[in-house]
């Protein structure tokens, strides 16, 4: 036994938290994820009962702590829903104007499993050309012609590949072509009523109209058959899928504030590099004061004592991270941030003294930095790159050297900043825009549905082998020392990636 604590004594299984971040080391280094690795534990269970069950606000509790980032790459209605239907929440992003952000918030509040709640939809007078444009950009096979071609406007037809496959005149008007006596079903109607319904009438799109006639929904037999039951789907009392949507601290995002209070929003995130401001200590006195049922998330912050001053405003949850996202170029610019570990370490250590979450915002590429994040203090992780590429997030695939690709880009790019996102850096006024961020690329991740179960799964098996069932176990282990950590070399981080080989393929879905 003496030799075992003498083995303990000279670091034969790692360190604690504290001794490798706190005082009781008295480094002025700072680390990324990549400068520590876990040490493994003791498996005597299987993953699949491991919980990833947190909180992402004092208040909202998921099963799966994730959240998108308010990124105009990352994040709109088709990204929100697929993340709460995982357990997950995303955050609407504010480049855009008050109405359309409601909007996107809405859209997920109304979303049903199995319902189309935004077709695309054409008028009369559009042609078999506009089919053919829109089919294929997005695939779609049939569509709803209401009277002005929007959703929400009376229906009068629909259009389906057999009404137009052998019309050589691409140019002829849809009027023409279209099918008028189309079988609906009311508002209201169940996934499993609409799908013997089209069984029924062998039909294979089924819109959905309300008592004036107008479309509200499309039901594809196609997305029946795809559809599944989601028991983790992250929803509110009312049984809708939770959502968050972010503003900024100037006085008009007040009225954007409220705006997407109306519109559902659970969550509203205060979006700005520097959190620490008198002005987001208004907007977070503001929000609680005036609607106090919404759970407000504040940040970024990188030290204890900015921590402290949003938390003494009233804030339920905490982004932190400054710097380190892979498109931000803060650090860089201003010469101001913290390495993204060390920074969750230290707020997390006064958060937790408060009840309030902390979430983990940039730096993360794969499951294992989630893990890290977790295990030096995280309650939750934000995520932008590790999303961005997939179905759901806004913008259109185009190929470059014969790789399918999507926009990416920094809120803190000039190209974002242009967009709006420049008042998350002080700069709505200035007349010289300095960029803390970068336009570019990322390879396309395939569909949500299946891209997020994969990084889950990689993370509950880097939680099985650190020897724990559930992040409140985890969180336990590192406040009481148990979890051990080292820190790195660089030759050592390279050994912990592939080396020594020619090629290789990295499958992530």
């Amino acid at each position: 036994m003496a030799e075992f604590l003498d083995d303990e004594i000279l670091g034969g299984n790692g360190f604690s938290a504290d001794e490798l971040f706190g005082a009781k080391r008295r480094s002025c280094q700072a680390f990324t994820y990549d400068d520590i690795i876990i040490l493994p534990g003791h498996v005597h269970y299987s993953d699949d009962p491991i919980s990833l069950e947190g909180h992402i606000t004092r208040k909202i509790r998921v099963k799966v702590p994730f959240l998108s980032s308010p990124m105009d790459t990352v994040t709109e209605h088709r990204m929100a829903i697929g993340m709460a239907l995982q357990g997950a929440i995303g955050i609407i992003h504010y480049n855009m104007t008050v109405e359309e952000q409601a909007y996107e918030v809405r859209m997920v509040k109304r979303y049903k499993n199995g319902f189309i709640t935004d077709p695309a939809c054409l008028s009369p007078e559009s042609t078999i050309a506009d089919v053919d444009a829109i089919k294929s950009k997005h695939g779609y096979s049939g569509f709803p012609i209401t009277v002005d071609g929007k959703m929400g406007s009376r229906l009068v037809g629909i259009v389906t590949n057999r009404d137009i496959d052998y019309v050589e005149d691409r140019a002829m008007k849809l009027s023409e072509v279209m099918t008028t006596d189309v079988i609906t079903a009311r508002e209201g109607v169940s996934l499993t009523e609409a799908n013997e319904l089209m069984r029924q009438s062998k039909k294979g799109k089924l819109p959905v109209v309300n008592a004036a006639g107008e479309i509200v929904a499309l039901i594809s037999r196609t997305d029946i058959k795809k559809s599944k039951e989601f028991p983790d789907a992250s929803k509110d009392s009312n049984k809708q899928l939770l959502v968050g949507a972010a503003i900024g601290t100037r006085p008009n995002d007040r009225d954007r504030c409220r705006a997407l209070v109306e519109a559902g929003a659970d969550v509203i995130v205060i979006d700005s590099s520097q959190g620490d401001s008198i002005y987001q200590l208004d907007m977070i006195r503001h929000i609680k004061s005036t609607y106090p049922h919404v759970e407000v998330i504040g940040g970024n912050v990188v030290t204890s004592r900015q921590v402290l001053h949003l938390i003494q405003a009233g804030v339920d949850g905490l982004r932190v991270g400054m710097g380190s996202g892979s498109i931000c170029t803060t650090q860089e610019v201003c010469a101001v941030g913290r390495a993204q570990a060390t920074a969750i370490y230290h707020t997390s250590r006064i958060a937790n003294r408060f009840g309030v979450p902390v979430i983990a915002d940039g730096g993360i590429s794969a499951s294992g930095h989630i893990v890290k994040a977790f295990s030096v203090g995280a309650s939750a992780v934000m995520c932008g790159s590790l999303l961005a590429g997939t179905e759901e997030a806004p913008g259109d695939y185009y190929y470059q050297d014969g790789v399918r690709l999507k926009r990416y880009r920094g809120m803190g790019s000039i190209e974002a900043m242009s967009k709006g996102s420049e008042k998350r850096y002080f700069a709505s006024g200035s007349v010289v825009k300095v960029a803390q961020g970068v336009s570019g690329a990322v390879a396309d991740k395939g569909s949500l549905r299946h891209y997020l179960p994969y990084i889950v799964q990689g993370v509950k098996q880097g939680i099985q082998d650190l020897g724990y069932d559930s992040l409140d176990e985890l969180k336990s282990a590192k406040a009481s020392g148990q979890l051990r950590f080292e820190l790195r070399s660089a030759a050592a981080q390279r050994e912990g990636q592939v080396h020594s080989v020619h090629t290789y393929d990295k499958i992530t879905k």
